[in-house]
């Protein structure tokens, strides 16, 4: 089977998919050639699909992925300057939600779009758990509190500056600080061996909250929730994730209660040129 197809019809011998190539798996001997796969690309290959996206004529096709099968990029729909800035700006990490649940398509597209954020070399590490149903995430919450209690019992100063006292105590008085009421939470996690787990995680979770509010949601990393994930046992059994994994990130999701009006100002980029 071939490993990648070329029209020779559409393809200008522009070398452009040669260039794309962050592996340098594609090559062309002379101008007047076509593209033709190294002896390692099998070995190689990112899988990425640069190759494929970056013909103009449509003339390249790996033997998984055709033209055909990648939605074109619509410059009519591009983001101008100023709106890809408010966009940006105007993401607010949400801690009100309204007592109602979310769609599971929505939260399908969610995850969707989290997939496409970048990963070391393509390697889309990522799985998901997603904790769909309001009552499962209030006890869950609650996990996390019985580990927050055992941390101020052992470390009591490490405890405290990690707040762990005040949100014990909130939970006490009957204030969850934990999902903050969200009626769901994701979870992303992966091989506990992989070098770029909480790069890749943090990405793919990044992708999720700024697609987020265009579905009309809102959402906020849950640090205490993830952070409890991979420190106690009883939580991570709970959520049945696989013994060889470790959780790379959590996010609390749902509809807002507040609609914020006004973009924030933040510090000045702090920079050493050179």
């Amino acid at each position: 089977m071939s490993l990648f197809s070329i029209d020779p019809e559409k393809c200008q011998q522009d070398a452009i998919c040669v260039k794309a190539c962050p592996t340098n798996v594609i090559r062309m001997g002379t101008p007047d050639e076509m593209p033709e796969p190294t002896p390692d690309f099998e070995e190689y290959c990112l899988a990425c699909g640069h190759c494929v996206a970056v013909c103009p004529t449509e003339a390249f096709s790996l033997n998984w992925l055709s033209p055909e099968k990648c939605l074109p990029v619509r410059k009519e729909i591009s983001l101008t300057r100023e709106q890809a800035e408010q966009f940006l700006r105007s993401r607010r990490s949400i801690r009100n939600f309204k007592d109602k649940p979310v769609e599971r398509h929505k939260l399908e597209k969610l995850l969707e779009i989290a997939c496409f954020a970048p990963s070391a070399k393509n390697s889309q590490p990522w799985h998901w758990t997603v904790i769909e149903d309001p009552a499962g995430v209030r006890r869950l919450a609650g996990m996390v509190i019985d580990w927050m209690r055992s941390v101020i019992k052992q470390y009591p100063e490490q405890a405290e500056q990690r707040g762990f006292i005040r949100v014990v105590s909130a939970w006490e008085a009957g204030e969850e600080r934990i999902c903050r009421g969200a009626p769901h939470v994701i979870v992303v996690h992966g091989d506990k061996d992989y070098g770029f787990g909480a790069e890749d995680g943090a990405l793919a979770l990044s992708y999720f909250e700024l697609f987020a509010p265009s579905l009309g949601l809102g959402s906020c990393w849950g640090g205490y929730f993830y952070s409890a994930v991979n420190a106690y046992p009883p939580l991570f059994q709970a959520l049945d994730l696989p013994s060889d994994h470790r959780a790379f990130g959590a996010v609390m999701v749902g509809y807002a209660k507040l609609k914020y009006q006004r973009l924030p100002l933040r510090n000045e980029p702090r920079v050493n040129w050179k």
